[in-house]
């Protein structure tokens, strides 16, 4: 039998992507159909999702989605069906998903993303002709109204199993109370056990409440957040699901990150034939600037903020330069880190190197010329860029926390001595954790056999979204089978 899933999504590869989250709600389709589910996924109907949707039919239309006038198109993602939300007083803007061009969160957040959600449920209730499903899947704040919408006002009185899945618990979508009359909900849904939080409305919250199970893209990060430190403020809730709240790590993409077949690179490469990775390193440093050398080479693809411990790598670039090391840094963020480690840079001529922005294909050329990619941060749900370090050979050196911990085998006494060892772990995001962590990679680095080993273990081990594509459609199955 074939299960249907409705994904709620507010971004998603190739069309729309800010983050992690688009990297997963455009796998997720490919990686649940040899299990036997028919994902369809739901994006807002943005500049760019619709030039590259072209001419789409409209398949159903609302005369006012919470004021607004809207239309739904369907179109494609790769091989499976995609629904596009076309409101365009509310997605056809300049400027990114949820910001406007001067990087400031567009003002009628709250309504944009109310309607995606009350579009969302409509569509899981039926209001389509020749579209039903049998699950809702929403994603992060952006959809969690979706499962609101279903719990507290559904469709024809349609209400379908969910799940909730949360990316980072840090962006919640909280909104003023006074918003709530707007948001066309029966009175009961403003309720502790509904969209109601600390008074006001919560979106993710209100999507955790309804959802028949949440989930989290990392077992650790599962258990994290029923602690303060990583909650933030939603810990009760948490704990207050139970088993109801559970842990898939996310997979990566193994055709499109694929040492032996990218196009991006200088050279291809494989575990087996790690001598000719050396011609990516030659090359990476000719592009940043660098001084060439046989001392190791540390990367950086991150945003610029606290969270990913950019403050504590600034800190600790002196001493990385110190041992020998040398930093190429690709990204953006805090206005402040970024004028650092432009210092930094200007400091060690040579030694440092930043480029501020993003660059897909220069991603995967500092992967595969990178000797290790440092991945600092306070809290990581999962993480792909570690993952994509193992997958091209660049060792990851990272804080023990969320799907870090899950996915990375520190190069400990016993783990090097049982030949399982991937890379690098360390505890407490500070300057003496981060500075040994580096010294440790260095000494490393400095021990041919061993290092080519971390690269070797790395590479073989399998990331793709098999495993996790079974959990999901595992989960999917359990749900609609409580719910009859």
């Amino acid at each position: 039998m074939t299960i249907r899933v409705l994904s709620v999504t507010s971004e998603a590869v190739p069309l729309v992507k800010t983050g992690g989250l688009a990297d997963v709600a455009g796998a997720l389709p490919d990686a649940l159909a040899p299990h036997g589910v028919e994902m369809t996924t739901l994006l807002p109907g943005y500049p760019a999702v619709l030039k590259a949707l072209g001419k789409a039919k409209a398949i159903h239309a609302w005369d006012s989605l919470l004021g607004e006038p809207a239309r739904l198109l369907a179109g494609k993602l790769g091989d499976h069906p995609l629904l596009v939300l076309d409101a365009p007083r509310l997605f056809q803007r300049e400027g990114g998903p949820y910001v406007d061009p001067f990087g400031y969160d567009w003002g009628d957040n709250w309504r944009r993303y109310a309607a995606f959600g009350r579009a969302a449920a409509d569509i899981a209730g039926g209001a389509v002709k020749k579209h039903g499903f049998d699950l809702v899947h929403a994603h992060d704040w952006q959809a969690g109204m979706a499962l609101a919408y279903l719990r507290f006002a559904p469709f024809g009185g349609k209400a379908l199993p969910s799940v909730m899945t949360i990316h980072n618990m840090a962006f919640q979508g909280y909104f003023g109370g006074d918003l709530f009359p707007l948001l066309d909900l029966p009175p009961q849904a403003w309720s502790m056990d509904g969209v109601e939080y600390h008074g006001g409305v919560g979106f993710l919250k209100a999507g955790m409440e309804a959802a028949s199970a949440v989930t989290t893209v990392s077992p650790t990060y599962a258990r994290e957040i029923r602690l303060p430190e990583f909650g933030m403020g939603l810990e009760g809730l948490i704990v207050s699901r139970g088993d109801r709240v559970r842990g898939i790590v996310n997979g990566i993409d193994t055709e499109q990150w694929n040492p032996q077949a990218d196009t991006a690179l200088k050279a291809n490469f494989s575990a087996r034939t790690l001598a000719k990775r050396a011609a990516n390193k030659r090359a990476l440093e000719q592009e940043f600037a660098l001084e060439p050398g046989d001392g190791p080479l540390f990367v950086v693809i991150s945003r610029l903020t606290w969270q990913k411990g950019m403050d504590v790598l600034l800190e600790a670039i002196d001493h990385l330069v110190g041992i020998g090391g040398r930093l190429a840094l690709l990204g953006s963020g805090d206005a402040a880190l970024e004028t650092g480690f432009h210092q930094a840079a200007a400091r060690h001529p040579g030694r440092v190197a930043v480029r501020i922005g993003y660059d897909e294909a220069l991603s995967h050329r500092m992967q595969a010329g990178g000797d290790a990619i440092l991945v600092p941060s306070r809290f990581e749900p999962c993480g792909l860029t570690q993952l994509y370090g193992l997958a091209y050979g660049c060792v990851p050196v990272v804080a023990r926390t969320g799907g870090l911990a899950d996915t990375v085998i520190d190069a400990n006494l016993a783990a090097t001595n049982a030949g399982v060892a991937t890379g690098i772990q360390f505890t407490g995001v500070h300057w003496q954790a981060l500075t040994e962590a580096i010294s440790r990679a260095a000494a490393l680095h400095r021990q041919p056999d061993l290092w080519q080993s971390l690269q070797r273990n790395g590479m073989k081990a399998d990331f793709s979204w098999s495993r996790s594509g079974k959990a999901y459609a595992d989960l999917y199955s359990e749900l609609i089978t409580e719910d009859r």
